[in-house]
């Protein structure tokens, strides 16, 4: 107990001064990733919904749900992101809303390029339940009294605060069988405060490089790898890999996907999914293999991802009738 104990509390002291949450999926996830990403896709509208569950041998485990909407309006690509993440005993919990606009832009000495430079705008709530936590006070060195007074004296329980980030995605289609996506990002740009006492802690800005790549190995087969660095602060994460893509079925619009991933330092993860017309549904487990691995058992998070494309209908433009011979 007392081991997990030690490890909770450090997770909750790094989630307190400023580590963002991160995903398995980061592909799926794409206005967590750049605000350039909204509206970044074929179809019209773009609904994503993303769930995270880790460390359950750790401690309580750490959930996280996400929400996106995305499309374009009037030239702009535009996007809402809205998650909720909760960690470990004292209910640490995230809440946030994001705003993301971007404009497309082209060159004419860049053809193959389309330029996205982006706007995030977002609001941040943190809330903390003290009363789930346990402090030595409570322990009167013989037991432990759950019921007895801490002594502890909390400032406050909760912060709002207003972030700003800035992006660009570059979209370079080199070929008929090459397209790349890639672009870089900046988010918590104002270092709001977050601290639940008097002492200010500023959020760390969060830096995100990401790069994917289309290539179509035949009729049947694409091979789509990426990696993707993001550092916070002192924090880091390096993940590269990707996934196959098998065109089951033309008629009915059905791809199956299969890849590996590997986080630094961290953990290695598999990934499936499946995609029927407009409707996507990726799965991922990470196994640790990090120095957590005492406690964690190699069991890391599982993940899900699904999106939902939505195409508007587009009638053909009837320029000229052609009249039959006999009027």
């Amino acid at each position: 107990m007392k081991s997990k104990s030690f490890i909770f509390l450090f997770f909750v002291h790094t989630m307190i001064y400023g580590q963002d949450i991160h995903w398995t999926q980061f592909n799926d996830n794409p206005l967590f990733q750049n605000p350039g990403n909204a509206g970044a896709f074929r179809e019209d509208l773009r609904l994503i919904t993303n769930y995270r569950n880790q460390w359950r041998s750790v401690t309580v485990p750490f959930s996280t749900n996400s929400f996106s909407v995305d499309g374009r309006y009037k030239g702009w690509g535009v996007g809402l992101l809205a998650f909720h993440d909760q960690v470990g005993d004292g209910k640490l919990r995230t809440m946030e809303c994001q705003a993301n606009i971007n404009r497309p832009m082209t060159f004419g000495f860049l053809p193959t390029h389309t330029f996205r430079p982006g706007l995030n705008i977002g609001f941040n709530y943190r809330q903390i339940n003290w009363s789930s936590l346990y402090f030595d006070n409570q322990y009167n060195g013989y037991i432990f009294d759950p019921n007895a007074p801490s002594n502890e004296s909390f400032q406050s329980n909760s912060k709002l605060n207003f972030s700003l980030g800035l992006g660009i995605v570059d979209d370079w289609q080199l070929s008929a069988k090459w397209h790349f996506h890639s672009g870089i990002s900046a988010f918590n740009l104002n270092r709001p405060n977050q601290g639940f006492y008097n002492q200010i802690v500023l959020r760390d800005v969060r830096w995100n490089v990401f790069s994917k790549a289309s290539y179509l190995l035949n009729s049947d087969w694409t091979i789509l790898p990426s990696m993707q660095y993001s550092k916070q602060g002192k924090y880091q994460e390096l993940m590269v890999g990707g996934l196959a893509r098998y065109a089951f079925s033309s008629r009915d619009k059905i791809n199956l996907y299969g890849g590996l991933w590997w986080r630094n330092k961290d953990a290695f993860s598999v990934n499936l999914a499946y995609e029927k017309g407009p409707l996507y549904c990726g799965l991922s487990y990470d196994v640790n293999f990090s120095k957590l691995v005492p406690a964690s058992q190699t069991r890391g998070g599982f993940e899900i991802a699904v999106k939902y494309v939505i195409s508007r209908f587009k009638p053909k433009q009837i320029i000229h009738r052609v009249c039959p011979d006999f009027i």
